[in-house]
């Protein structure tokens, strides 16, 4: 399914927008619900990695323990972490864990090897250091274990969240540069709303054990992620268009709250309201023409960083990219493809991109998505500049299945090629 987009007396007035639950954080939850099943959500996040959250954690209950599980995460990078860990401490199940071919793609030696080090029986049914897996679930016995964090922090985060409910808890060691601590801190700052006892200094992490919890509930957060796209659309509209978004927190858990404060540097300011909502505002068209974001701990909005420059026709430099390399899709590659075909002059490394300032933008290109829900989201707020056509659009779904109705809800011109 290809959208085209554009314009059509588009201005944003005291509009107001609910945003799902952030996924970070509701993927965290469903599986310490699994653990502690007296923990109830609300607000939980409707994207796609969250119902395959959702429904690998079912099906724990569908089968004997005499039969394997085969469990099908699709595109779902957190999940398969996640769920790596998870079912490696489930005694008596046997599961074989896939996804996508571009799941096959994205590697987690460094998950399992650190799983393995603990005890635990996880191997590889196809290519070393890549889905899928086998996985004998056991107890694990040992409590100590050292890990590279500088390639992703959802390893670090998947063992954290099971270890709890190891005898001994857990001692995680670091080795390297702490990639995205905010999603770390995250991860711990949940476990110690959950009564987990925790500690993270310089490069070691401890995770006490705790059996069980008192009856908890948790009214999550919506995603910044997903707010992202709406901060962008501000950006590249004129003075005084602004939109109210809920339900957020001004002391976030989210790594992609740096929005707030990055966004600033385009004229967008925001303001959180006293109902949990924040206002979204262009404020100012004056400001410098030149960039340098470092965004290593919240790489996930440097799509949308990267496209709103581009769309403001300013330059910019984003560094702490790393993780980007073994996303959805390589993103720094696609969105040099994509930005081109635009009319963007672009340079990507492994660890960074350099957009220079352009004045002019390609009206009528199509997009590519490369199966990546975020390259949809971020490319689309161009369309205030000019037409613009999104290949598979559809993809959204992922994190925000709703996108593309609330995006026409506001005097976008949507049109199914």
């Amino acid at each position: 399914m290809n959208f085209k987009f554009q314009i059509s007396n588009f201005k944003f007035q005291n509009s107001i927008l609910k945003i799902t639950g952030s996924k970070s954080e509701t993927n965290r939850l469903l599986l310490l619900q699994a653990l502690y099943p007296n923990l109830l959500l609300e607000n939980t996040s409707n994207s796609d990695d969250s119902e395959v959250m959702i429904k690998a954690l079912n099906a724990k209950h569908l089968k004997p323990k005499t039969q394997y599980l085969k469990i099908d995460v699709h595109h779902a990078g957190t999940a398969m972490r996640f769920l790596t860990a998870y079912f490696a401490i489930q005694e008596g199940f046997d599961v074989h864990l896939t996804g996508s071919s571009r799941m096959k793609e994205r590697p987690i030696q460094i998950l399992v090897d650190a799983l393995n080090e603990l005890g635990a029986e996880i191997s590889y049914l196809e290519k070393v250091g890549f889905p899928p897996l086998k996985i004998k679930g056991k107890k694990l016995t040992k409590s100590k274990v050292s890990l590279s964090a500088n390639v992703s922090s959802q390893y670090i985060s998947a063992l954290m969240l099971i270890a709890p409910k190891l005898e001994n808890g857990l001692e995680l060691i670091l080795e390297g540069e702490i990639t995205s601590v905010p999603y770390i801190n995250m991860t711990l700052a949940l476990l110690n709303e959950m009564g987990i006892e925790t500690s993270f200094i310089e490069n070691k992490i401890i995770v006490k054990p705790k059996s069980a919890i008192h009856n908890s509930q948790f009214i999550i957060e919506s995603d910044w992620s997903s707010a992202s796209y709406w901060f962008s659309i501000i950006a590249l509209s004129e003075i005084g268009t602004q939109i109210t978004l809920s339900s957020f927190k001004e002391n976030s858990l989210q790594g992609d709250f740096a929005l707030v404060e990055l966004y600033k540097n385009f004229g967008v300011e925001t303001v959180f309201n006293d109902n949990n909502s924040i206002t979204v505002s262009k404020v100012n068209t004056k400001f410098q023409k030149s960039f340098n974001f470092n965004l290593q701990s919240s790489p996930d909005i440097a799509q949308t960083i990267a496209v709103t420059c581009f769309g403001l026709g300013v330059s910019c430099h984003l560094t702490g990219l790393h993780t980007l390399k073994i996303k959805e899709t390589d993103r720094l590659e696609a969105l040099k493809i994509e930005l081109t075909k635009l009319g963007a002059a672009i340079s990507v490394t492994n660890v960074s991109l350099t957009l220079e300032q352009s004045e002019n933008i390609h009206p009528n290109v199509r997009i590519s998505t490369y199966q990546d829900h975020r390259m949809a989201m971020s490319f689309a707020p161009l369309a205030l500049k000019v037409p613009i056509i999104i290949e598979n659009a559809e993809v959204v779904s992922k994190s925000y299945p709703t996108f593309w109705e609330d995006f026409a809800a506001f005097n976008f011109s949507v049109v199914n090629e």
